[in-house]
């Protein structure tokens, strides 16, 4: 009877551990403070993550394929750059600068797949490369000034005030809310977006013939190849895809604070990276999973959002946040090896 109870714990633990101390983290806060349990606090807490999810996803996918991109963070700060001194600087329409943006990023990720699969430069290596020139051309692009309205042209000999600025049709990508009525303050559009990118790709790599290739060629690229996939084309496409949704929640990130600040991007690609493999302890599936990557950044958020509640010290918020991501991980990836 003892060693039955005992299974069914190991056995739930191992699916629905992380999605428990996730539960145990809002009870606790709700208990602990005035306003966490609220729908706007909910919507405050997706919308913060959600940039942060975007960019995961994008990890996720070169993760499947059994690569790293960690040149995310530094694609979504060029992505800020690049786009809001498209609109301030050279007066370009919104809707270009975010297709040159968008263009700009595919090209990264297609020379990631050059440096990785024709010059057989280790993924970590080649990826690295990428975030120091990214971070190098934004730089470059404003000559290392922030992005603003009324800013000085660093491209003009004397140096005049630039007459561009960030249309409102583009803040409302990151600022806007829709649904809204008089009661309700609406749902933010940066969480419509990032609900539309995991439900879109988990659909994609969970239920279609291109996803399970992607996770073939992550599990045995030796035996997909025998397969018939073309795995070199399916590694190409996961670093496109990584950049694409680097680029596009640097797009996001620039509407959102209506400027474009240098180096931006760089704080997400270390939690993007922990929530990707966050998401390997979720449901006990031990692979790269959309969902998994999305209630890792949830965690992430709820618990930085409830820490920010508590008044706790910033400088130990990063400590408290690794802790428990370490324990949590560590907990699961335990049972599943007792459970073998």
């Amino acid at each position: 009877m003892k060693r039955n109870f005992a299974d069914q714990m190991t056995n739930f633990m191992l699916k629905y551990g992380v999605i428990t101390a996730l539960v145990v983290l809002i009870v606790f806060f709700s208990l602990t403070t005035r306003s966490f349990f609220s729908l706007d606090n909910f919507f405050d807490i997706l919308r913060a993550v959600s940039i942060l999810t975007i960019v995961a996803i994008g990890v996720t996918f070169s993760v499947v394929v059994n690569g790293m991109d960690v040149s995310v963070g530094a694609v979504t700060g060029f992505a800020v750059i690049f786009s809001t001194a498209l609109m301030v600087i050279w007066q370009i329409p919104w809707y270009i600068a975010i297709v040159g943006a968008l263009l700009v990023g595919a090209g990264i990720g297609l020379l990631n797949s050059f440096l990785i699969l024709k010059l057989r430069i280790p993924d970590l290596l080649a990826t690295l490369g990428t975030l120091y020139l990214a971070q190098g051309l934004q730089m470059w692009i404003t000559k290392g000034d922030a992005v603003y309205r009324g800013m000085t042209n660093p491209w003009d000999p004397m140096r005049q005030v630039t007459k561009g600025f960030i249309p409102k049709e583009f803040l409302v990508i990151g600022q806007g809310f829709l649904f809204k009525t008089e009661n309700f303050r609406g749902i933010p559009v940066p969480v419509i977006i990032m609900l539309c990118v995991v439900l879109v790709t988990w659909f994609f790599l969970e239920f279609t013939r291109f996803g399970r290739a992607f996770y073939a060629v992550g599990g045995n690229i030796e035996a997909a190849r025998l397969a018939g996939i073309p795995v070199k084309k399916y590694r190409t496409a996961a670093y496109v895809i990584s950049a694409l949704l680097a680029t596009l929640a640097g797009l996001v990130l620039a509407s959102r604070i209506g400027s474009g600040a240098v180096k931006a991007g760089d704080p997400y690609l270390l939690d993007a990276v922990a929530s990707t493999y966050f998401g390997f302890a979720v449901l006990g599936v031990r692979r790269p999973n959309v969902w998994g990557t999305f209630l890792g950044a949830v965690f992430v958020g709820v618990m930085l959002n409830g820490l920010t509640m508590l008044n706790t010290p910033w400088y130990i918020q990063d400590f408290v946040k690794g802790l428990v991501l370490v324990s949590a991980l560590g907990i699961s990836f335990a049972i599943r090896k007792e459970s073998r």
